[in-house]
């Protein structure tokens, strides 16, 4: 897959400054459209409670700063990158009734922010998870004040054999056979099942002309995505490749998950598939 059209989703999270200036580097080095899109950051009380017509008003008003605010700094970022001239902001009022899922489906991949640390600030938060699963697009988190002088050298992919994981891998494909790269393939605890020589993914890395050294990490009482991460600061990667939730939503949900734990916590750029 070739990079030519990327979708910045912002809410209006402080994570949207490092999720543009991130993806500016990618369109910049790829020659690439950059949109972003704000919008599904109504008020919960407006949702739920309900509003006077004028606290309503209110809300809007400083809604409507938040996006001019939000404009300006997209317009001066894709500046400094070199790609003003194919960048472009979607306001709500071009949105309209759009949904995110339904707007992604006409990029490449979409880029977001952080997630909010705070459970009750969650509805306000686009869930990468969930995006990915109902676009049909890979979604790339980008740590809330994440700083890079440069793109990801080194990549982690964290491999179990399944679905997401090989949609993932195949999703990021055109990101890892860039040179120079260095990958590395992580699976946590014995997952894997037996196959014929020559069939398995490291043939199939280096049929892609990727050398990739294929890690095998114990649990010993962590939780997968913990073993993601210190892996992840072990090796020294600058990105980590995943498939997204292999439960139903509300499972992910009520009992948390794989993804959702590293997108909370994580400290470099994720990339996922469902």
């Amino acid at each position: 897959m070739s990079i030519k059209n990327i979708l910045v989703a912002h809410t209006g999270s402080s994570g949207f400054e490092s999720s543009v200036r991130y993806s500016a580097k990618i369109a910049a080095k790829h020659g690439a459209w950059l949109t972003a899109v704000y919008g599904g950051t109504s008020s919960y009380f407006d949702q739920v409670l309900g509003l006077t017509d004028d606290l309503h008003e209110r809300l809007m008003s400083v809604r409507n700063e938040k996006i001019v605010q939000s404009v300006q700094l997209f317009d001066k970022l894709t500046a400094e990158a070199g790609i003003a001239d194919r960048a472009h902001f979607i306001s709500p009022v071009q949105v309209g009734n759009s949904s995110l899922p339904e707007i992604a489906r006409s990029f490449d991949f979409v880029v977001t922010g952080y997630q909010p640390k705070l459970p009750n600030d969650e509805f306000r938060s686009v869930s990468p998870d969930l995006v990915a699963l109902q676009s049909g697009r890979p979604v790339l988190v980008v740590p809330d004040q994440y700083v890079s002088e440069s793109l990801a050298d080194h990549a982690l992919v964290a491999w179990d054999g399944k679905r997401s994981s090989a949609r993932a891998l195949n999703d990021a494909m055109s990101v890892l056979e860039e040179k120079p790269r260095k990958v590395s393939v992580l699976t946590a605890g014995d997952v894997l099942s037996e196959l014929p020589e020559g069939i398995g993914i490291e043939t199939h890395l280096e049929r892609h002309g990727i050398q990739a050294e294929h890690l095998t990490r114990s649990r010993s009482g962590r939780s997968i995505a913990e073993v993601i991460q210190a892996t992840a600061a072990e090796v020294g990667a600058k990105l980590i490749v995943m498939g997204a939730y292999e439960h139903s939503k509300f499972s992910q949900d009520l009992f948390g998950g794989v993804t959702h734990e590293v997108i909370r916590s994580t400290r470099v750029p994720v990339f996922m598939s469902h």
